[in-house]
């Protein structure tokens, strides 16, 4: 590892205002409001513009409002009721699930479960969001995390003891194709780009980013970070011009340009900077800042959450875990009010009032990871726990 610390090269990165008119699918994307194929964009972009409260797609008006939580070392799923702020329902998956992930149609949430040392086959289970209980599981190899193409033709299964991407029907997920990625190492997030010309993923284990060619399944380009790190999840700015990524093992969030695939700057977080969740009005990004890692010795009890303001591209507000914490994955309520984190190494989950910070503990499974809440926003979903446009 690098000895440098990561501050001593940081540099500072100028804001931009930002621009709120609201923008048109990218060009070529059918608009699943719509029907319809849309025109090239000409106003301002703003790719969040369709995930505000008042977007709720009539895909998901039946579905419970409810949270749901991969304890990923007991083979579980917990289900937590948002007003009652308690666990209502605990369910068996497949061996260690990773992430729950909204179908690109919204009618399906797929739970990954990448299977583990003494039960190595991997396998997705469909949960009905309109019960609130889970199908019959699909065997697949290795789902880490998955995604799913702009129009909607194919999951991306993220196979990442493997290092390839994997194209599946996104219904019967038989597979399609498979694209290999020998040089990122852990690949597990990722974002588009405004266009959706093109998606950049994040390799944990080579301390890198991967720009890969959906339309066409075809990498192209490998970008490492300037300082060796653990580079995690990744979103877009609103505007579209720059990709945050958390890394790690450097405690805060690396600037990519992503249509040149240079890194532009970074914005010291918190230890262990590791998910990402957009408020509702698309101003904020909050950072889920872990606080511990066991590879790479960092003490328990830092956990936090930083709120950078997209405008500036600055943290504009630190909430702490009171007594210790440790913040992974998860996303807000369809309101915007509430924040939802797993407690990845605390067997707890933590709902942050997006106004004041203040934070309540809901105990859950062993090693919770990437939950969602659900229902969220949105047209379509990305991926993840809920990446939606």
């Amino acid at each position: 590892m690098n000895a440098m610390t990561p501050f001593s090269r940081r540099i500072a990165i100028a804001g931009s205002a930002l621009l709120l008119a609201l923008a048109l699918p990218a060009a070529g994307l059918a608009d699943p409001a719509a029907g319809d194929p849309v025109t090239p964009a000409t106003a301002p972009v703003n790719v969040y513009s369709q995930t505000t409260a008042d977007h709720l797609s009539p895909a998901t008006k039946d579905a419970l409002p409810l949270v749901y939580v991969p304890n990923h070392s007991s083979n579980t799923v917990s289900v937590i009721d948002p007003v009652l702020l308690k666990e209502i329902d605990r369910f068996k998956v497949g061996p260690a699930p990773q992430h729950i992930v909204p179908s690109w149609d919204l009618e399906t949430l797929w739970v990954t479960n990448n299977g583990n040392r003494w039960h190595p086959q991997g396998s997705l289970t469909p949960i009905d969001p309109k019960t609130g209980k889970p199908g019959k599981s699909v065997p697949v190899t290795d789902p880490y995390n998955m995604y799913f193409t702009p129009d909607g033709s194919a999951a991306i299964v993220v196979d990442e003891a493997y290092r390839q991407l994997d194209f599946r029907d996104p219904h019967t997920m038989a597979l399609q194709s498979a694209l290999p990625t020998p040089d990122c190492r852990g690949i597990n997030h990722a974002d588009y780009a405004a266009d959706n010309s093109y998606a950049i993923f994040t390799c944990e284990f080579s301390s890198g980013l991967l720009k890969v060619d959906i339309e066409n399944r075809k990498v192209l380009g490998y970008l490492p970070l300037s300082i060796t790190g653990m580079p995690q999840d990744i979103r877009l700015s609103p505007d579209g011009k720059v990709f945050y990524v958390a890394d790690m093992m450097s405690d805060g969030v690396y600037l990519i340009d992503g249509d040149a695939f240079k890194e532009i700057g970074f914005i010291p977080t918190g230890t262990g900077a590791h998910g990402f969740a957009v408020s509702r009005d698309g101003t904020r990004l909050y950072v889920s800042n872990r606080g511990s890692n066991e590879m790479m010795g960092k003490p328990k009890g830092r956990g936090s959450v930083s709120v950078i303001d997209f405008a500036t591209r600055t943290v504009i507000a630190q909430w702490p875990i009171p007594g210790g914490g440790s913040p992974d994955m998860g996303n807000v309520s369809a309101d915007g009010k509430q924040l939802w984190l797993s407690g990845r190494f605390d067997s707890e989950v933590y709902m942050f009032d997006t106004t004041t910070g203040a934070v309540t503990r809901i105990p859950v499974g062993i090693e919770p990871h990437g939950l969602t809440v659900w229902p969220q926003p949105g047209r379509y979903s990305q991926g993840h726990t809920g990446n939606m446009r």
